[in-house]
């Protein structure tokens, strides 16, 4: 006689971040900076899994029109990705003899492709304030955000209108206070993901924690459902960051390397090349730290005697090189942002790789979901 299962395998896509968000798959694009696009948003939703778009460095106008674009493009649930924090200390009194300081590393590279050096402009701010009522107006379905916790009423109103809110945690004491806040989702950000470090309690340089060492952290100390983000590209780091209690993945470089993202094309080429092996940390692009392929630009503005302009003065400075870099092929003087496993990138259409990512998961995810549960997992 033929010995009976004891249970169904688990279904790895059942999680309550599933559930809460009315998504096939838990699976959420990484909000990609300033590279995303409505597409690619829509194309992430339409399959099933969770599409975001950052929108910290629009105007609420622009806001509005990007919403517009994708509820267009899609009727799935969407998320809209803010910065709490938009500047550091010193942005509006920076002065015009630290601009020509920060320049002057640039300089020579920006005069040999043919670029025109930018002079020094008073800083303009946006406010959060202004783009988060945007947010809250259009009742988005899910809100998500780094550095920082949104004020009270704000997350009040994202309660009362529905809205899933989901903010990034580099460390297990962020999880903590974002759960105390009254956050709805905890994204632990391992410091191998591409892109900023949106830590906020301590400086990003002490608090910069491996995924794998996060994500089992976090889970232990909050009872809100945790999305794991920071070097995941695959199945097996799917699979990975549920066996450490995630009931969610966000997945960031390899969206970036399809064509429907705004990255140029020389920036795919890189993560998809198999040459993007190295990957670093710095504050010389936008003046906070964050983690790119190591490239000539990289490693000249870690140089010890380089000066940064705060954020994001310092970002808007670097994008007077990143156009005339762009246009003449020059990927060595890009910021080409990108996490520690984007050598595992494979795939350059989005559907493709959200129907290998299904299809590779949920062939080997049922053991590893079924033994995490037995020994107490909360999913």
């Amino acid at each position: 006689m033929k010995e009976q299962p004891t249970s169904s395998p688990p279904q790895w896509n059942k999680t309550r971040i599933s559930s809460s968000l009315g998504i096939e798959y838990p699976i959420i694009q990484g909000p990609l900076g300033g590279l995303s696009t409505e597409r690619l948003t829509a194309t992430v939703s339409n399959f099933g899994g969770l599409g975001s778009f950052a929108a910290h460095g629009l105007s609420p106008s622009v806001i509005k029109d990007v919403i517009a674009e994708i509820r267009a493009l899609t009727p799935k649930p969407f998320a809209i990705n803010l910065w709490v924090s938009m500047e550091d200390e010193g942005a509006r009194t920076s002065s015009g003899e630290a601009f020509a300081r920060s320049l002057a590393p640039l300089a020579g590279h920006i005069q040999a492709l043919g670029g025109t050096l930018p002079t020094y402009q008073p800083y303009v701010p946006i406010k959060f304030e202004d783009q988060v009522r945007v947010v809250l107006d259009a009742k988005v379905p899910a809100f998500s955000f780094i550095y920082g916790i949104p004020p009270k009423e704000i997350l009040d109103e994202c309660r009362a209108q529905g809205i899933l809110t989901i903010g990034a945690a580099t460390t297990p004491d962020e999880a903590i206070v974002l759960e105390q806040a009254g956050v709805d989702v905890i994204a632990a950000s391992g410091f191998e993901a591409g892109g900023h470090r949106g830590s906020f309690l301590l400086p990003a340089e002490q608090s910069l924690t491996g995924t794998f060492s996060l994500v089992p952290q976090v889970a232990d100390v909050v009872s809100v459902p945790v999305v794991a983000a920071g070097g995941i590209t695959d199945a097996r780091g799917i699979v990975a960051a549920f066996a450490l209690g995630a009931e969610g993945v966000q997945v960031g470089t390899a969206f970036l390397a399809c064509e429907d993202s705004g990255a140029s094309a020389l920036h795919r080429n890189a993560i998809l090349s198999g040459n993007a092996r190295r990957t670093g940390l710095t504050r010389g692009f936008t003046g906070r730290l964050a983690r790119g392929i190591h490239n000539q630009l990289l490693e000249e503005l870690n140089r010890p005697e380089v000066e940064f302009l705060p954020y994001p003065l310092q970002r808007a400075l670097v994008r007077n090189l990143s156009i005339p870099a762009e246009n003449a092929a020059k990927p060595e003087l890009l910021p080409l942002w990108a996490g520690q496993s984007a050598n595992l990138s494979r795939q350059s259409d989005a559907k493709t790789l959200l129907r290998t990512l299904v299809s590779e998961v949920s062939a080997i995810a049922g053991p590893v979901l079924r033994w995490n549960r037995e020994r107490g997992g909360k999913r």
